[in-house]
């Protein structure tokens, strides 16, 4: 078969990614935070891209920026015409102000050079003391501005484990080269305030002998807060029980058979402790007191509070209003007036005037890409308040089963969209604060052949049951399938053990000895 070249026509159709199809993408599924982070870099890059502001008594940016937009280079130029000669505030400055403050100033015999005096001295110093440190603060003082003011200075400072420490080793550690040590193990310490590191790598690593640092950490461990510097639970607890004298015999075997605490086999422990019942209640008790992370309290991270982006709230014909919340929406305007002002005076075929016409095509595609994004939120959020209705009302036992298939088909758009949508994104109802991934759950069959569950709210149930049970009556698995069958619920019993267990839940076993164990406590 010979083998020859040629030409063919085809005709196809393809979807071609974009920079700006990916880009709008990439909107869709960022948080409020990281939009707001995006906008900022491309203002930055892009001169006719600004933030809107919100304050309308300023007249200013914000109306000149909308009343702009609409308008043609050429009718702005007609409009503006000469503006050289143009001062509106000189004119009504010198018409107006300077009449009226001499004519107020006759009428009331007062002369407003004399209302406010310049003079920021104290008058009077009823605490010399307190004078003294006035004068002795930025800004403060006789002839000083108060803008050198800092409140930042007056902020109380949040101790860190470290510092705490450190602060205690002068008093514990003698000698420089014990310091150095400790000064390293303190290095070595994690947020909850164990020492994960091998003290024989570290006394190679300094040239010291293994006594020497085992020496010093003996020392640190008797610092506060008590359980520092500790390589495991068990040693945690020891120290802290050490320093209280508590730590007898006993309670140094139960230390040593955590596990067996852990699995609520107190049989067990008071056969390895070699006490009754009453003196093992005690013991746990006494291990309740104590803290396993004792420097989480130093290093704790400040919380981040979540900026709900859908607002659902319940309407005056009953029915529920679902709004976009304007804090979470970036405000960005494309500056019309710059781009025509500059464009008059770049050349045609210029690079700069390339550069303008790139940089307004990119700040409309993004203006647009925001639309566009808000429009889409808007939409999959009105489907699911539509389908969770229920929920809304009545609550979380009510919440129905929902895929993102249902409200892609209902708002005729892909699965991926409302999956992007849904990502980290919060809705604030009368029910609280929901990610939207929370009303998307599995479907459990119904008993009776009707509609499904939401399995959301078959653990809801779960949880309930075991919460409500008293320790003569623990539910086990079995009996927890048979009550939801009675409700109209068909599920299995591995299916309600992993629910369990993915709630934490204990299994029946541990709970009665768990709950027999805190009755008799409480008596």
């Amino acid at each position: 078969m010979a083998l020859s070249a040629s030409l063919f026509l085809r005709q196809s159709q393809t979807l071609a990614m974009t920079p700006q199809l990916m880009q709008s993408i990439q909107l869709l599924q960022m948080t409020h935070f990281e939009l707001n982070q995006f906008i900022e870099l491309e203002v930055e890059k892009n001169p006719l891209l600004e933030f809107a502001t919100n304050d309308d008594g300023s007249g200013g940016a914000d109306r000149l920026g909308k009343d702009e937009l609409h308008i043609t280079p050429d009718e702005r130029s007609e409009r503006d015409g000469d503006t050289s000669s143009f001062d509106p505030l000189g004119d009504v400055y010198d018409s107006t102000t300077s009449a009226t403050g001499e004519r107020m100033s006759e009428q009331l015999d007062a002369n407003f050079e004399n209302v406010f005096p310049d003079d920021t001295t104290p008058q009077r110093a009823d605490a010399p003391e307190l004078l003294s440190q006035w004068k002795s603060m930025p800004g403060g003082g006789e002839g000083e501005s108060s803008d050198g003011y800092n409140l930042d200075d007056f902020v109380a400072n949040r101790i860190t484990l470290r510092d705490f420490l450190n602060e205690q080793v002068p008093f514990s550690v003698h000698g420089a080269a014990d310091r150095l040590i400790a000064q390293h193990l303190i290095d070595q310490l994690d947020e909850a305030g164990y020492l994960h590191a091998d003290i024989g790598e570290i006394a190679e690593r300094l040239g010291r002998a293994t006594a020497d640092v085992a020496r010093v950490l003996d020392s640190l461990q008797q610092l506060d807060p008590p359980g520092v510097f500790a390589r495991t639970l068990s040693e945690c607890l020891a120290i802290q029980l050490r320093l209280r004298d508590r730590l007898d015999p006993a309670m140094a075997a139960l230390l040593q058979n955590l596990e067996l605490l852990a699995r609520r086999d107190f049989a067990s422990l008071k056969r390895i402790c070699g006490v009754d019942e009453e003196d093992l209640i005690d013991m746990l008790a006494e291990i309740r007191k104590l803290d396993p992370k004792p420097g989480t309290s130093f290093e704790a991270s400040p919380s981040e509070a979540i900026i709900p982006d859908i607002v659902v709230r319940t309407a005056q014909d009953g029915s529920w209003a679902v709004e976009l919340n304007p804090d979470t929406l970036p405000r960005v305007l494309v500056n019309q007036t710059y781009y025509a002002t500059v464009s008059r005076h770049a050349p045609k075929n210029s690079a700069d005037h390339a550069f303008l016409t790139e940089c307004l095509q990119t700040a409309n595609w993004l203006t647009r890409s925001l639309d566009q994004r808000a429009k889409t939120i808007m939409k999959v959020a009105t489907e699911i308040v539509r389908q969770q209705d229920a929920f809304l009302v009545n609550g979380v036992d009510h919440l129905r089963p929902l895929n993102l298939k249902t409200v892609a088909d209902a708002i005729k758009m892909h699965e991926s969209t409302v999956s992007r949508v849904t990502s980290n994104k919060y809705m604030l109802t009368p029910r609280g604060l929901f990610e939207l991934k929370y009303f998307f759950t599995v479907s459990i069959g119904s008993a009776e052949g009707g509609d499904g569950h939401s399995a959301e709210s078959v653990r809801h149930r779960i949880r309930n049951m075991i919460v409500l049970e008293s320790p003569d009556a623990v539910l086990s698995d079995d009996d927890i399938v048979d009550i939801l069958k009675k409700g109209g619920v068909d599920i299995a019993r591995r299916t309600v053990a992993k629910y369990r267990e993915a709630m934490n839940i204990p299994s029946s076993v541990q709970r009665r000895r768990e709950k027999r164990a805190m009755a008799k406590v409480s008596a």
